[in-house]
């Protein structure tokens, strides 16, 4: 493996690039003249192409050999447009990839009412929004069997960082729900995504899904209280479900209205992971260190 196309150009895909450019020719794919830059400052070839204009992606075919599909389906709809023209583009070369790993999100699951939840459980997606992701899961699977390309899929919850915190939310005093009718939520630190998108372009089995999750068991409520904490800031106000909508917007509102304890057994046993913050309390208490080897780490033979 020598070429690795990353699709979208966040703050995920930009912490994987410095370890991917040491090893790897990397393409990233960009919409603006200004995230181009970005990623040419961190070592990758920027390519100028949209997911909304089917003729700008004819360059993917057969440009590289693993794919991380890093981009967020469109804001509105029941499907992934976005994701159906990148795999026609893939499909279009003489060469395919030998992989693809996509970052979905555990909203594919739906309210499991606080039960704990494996990637065996079927979709149930209540939002549009996820229902796009699984629309993109669908489509890149299906290239993949057709294909016969290694594609693994993995399911992220809530993403945070030192740069990725709620601050703007607690300063505004905005309320969580009460004990009694909080519900369980599920996190990531960015850094330890990064390096499993990486890990899995080794070491995911094809048709693959994982709960890409950390091992925090918290409610939303007490997420919100250990940033405030960390950072100094108040508690937020806690209200009854039945009070809240009226303080909230309708995105805000749907996260409260889904409840799930994620089980990232998978993610561990079979990327063999070791995730560098196993917990909120760890990933807040951090200071922010380099991107390191996530083979490496996790095969000293490596």
């Amino acid at each position: 493996m020598k070429r690795i196309l990353i699709v979208g150009s966040g703050d995920v895909a930009l912490r994987a690039l410095p370890w991917l450019v040491r090893r790897f020719r990397v393409f990233t794919l960009v919409r603006r003249g200004e995230s181009g830059a970005a990623v040419r400052a961190a070592g990758a070839v920027p390519l100028r192409a949209d997911l909304d204009d089917r003729r700008s992606l004819g360059r993917l075919a057969g440009l590289a050999e693993a794919v991380l599909h890093f981009a967020p389906p469109p804001p509105s709809g029941e499907g992934d447009p976005r994701t159906k023209r990148l795999v026609a583009a893939l499909a279009a070369g003489r060469s395919l990839p030998q992989g693809v790993v996509y970052i979905s999100t555990t909203g594919v699951y739906g309210d499991c009412a606080g039960a704990r939840v494996d990637e065996t459980r079927p979709c149930r997606a209540r939002t549009a929004r996820a229902r796009r992701r699984v629309d993109a899961e669908s489509r890149l699977r299906a290239f993949g069997r057709r294909c016969r390309v290694r594609v693994a899929v993995l399911r992220a919850p809530g993403i945070y960082a030192a740069e990725r915190l709620p601050l703007e939310r607690l300063r505004r005093g905005d309320p969580v729900l009460a004990a009694a009718d909080d519900v369980h939520t599920n996190h990531i630190h960015a850094d330890d995504l990064a390096r499993i998108a990486c890990l899995a372009l080794f070491r995911a089995r094809s048709g693959r899904v994982y709960n890409a999750s950390d091992d925090s068991g918290l409610k939303m409520g007490e997420y919100f209280d250990a940033v405030a904490d960390a950072c100094g800031l108040p508690h937020p106000p806690r209200l009854g479900r039945a009070v809240i909508a009226e303080h909230l917007s309708a995105l805000a509102l749907s996260f409260m209205s889904e409840s799930r304890r994620l089980d990232n057994r998978r993610l561990k046993r079979e990327l063999r992971l070791r995730l560098r913050y196993p917990t909120v309390a760890a990933g807040l208490a951090a200071r922010p260190a380099p991107f390191s080897d996530p083979v490496a780490e996790h095969n000293p033979t490596c």
